[in-house]
């Protein structure tokens, strides 16, 4: 398998089935160790439903794009813009909602290239502030974005079934002026 044939292409509705499954197992994966089954259960329900894929892929202010490896999903990037954002930061700033690689795909570069996605969008949108929210406890997570530059500047509260958590919110300036 070569990795480095790994595309990124905006996603398509057709798609959606192939990325729901990828976004549980992933979701699944990163966090099941630190939570409790039940809670588990509950945010997949809640979050993770087909209809509810549907209604975000159709936002105007939100994109999806899929990292494609011997024609299959291997992994996704989210990003909103204006009132697509789950908050607000700061004006003319994005979010990168989701970033979600299989568990046997990580560590061959490929959230690098759907970074590199969400920063190119940016740039092409004249965005200033690209953030995103990641659980404290998410380690190499918070490595992976730090070593892309991005830095801590705030927390908020991310509900996981009947649990509340913290994510440390966490920005890249794009453009300077």
């Amino acid at each position: 398998m070569h990795i480095e044939h790994t595309i990124i292409q905006k996603t398509k509705l057709a798609d959606l089935k192939e990325l729901l499954k990828v976004a549980e197992q992933t979701f699944y994966d990163t966090f099941a160790k630190e939570n409790t089954e039940e809670n588990m259960k509950v945010y997949l329900a809640e979050h993770f439903t087909y209809e509810k894929l549907i209604i975000e892929f159709n936002n105007p202010y939100s994109e999806f794009y899929s990292a494609i490896l011997n024609d299959r999903i291997t992994g996704y990037l989210k990003i909103n813009f204006e009132q697509a954002q789950t908050e607000f930061v700061q004006n003319n700033s994005m979010e990168i909602e989701r970033i979600y690689v299989l568990k046997e795909f990580q560590g061959y570069k490929i959230g690098k290239l759907l970074l590199d996605k969400a920063f190119a969008r940016a740039q092409e949108n004249k965005i200033d502030i690209v953030w995103l929210g990641v659980w404290e406890k998410n380690e190499k997570a918070i490595s992976f974005y730090k070593k892309n530059g991005f830095i801590e500047f705030g927390k908020h509260i991310f509900k996981l079934g009947t649990e509340e958590q913290t994510d440390i919110i966490m920005k890249k300036i794009i453009r300077d002026f």
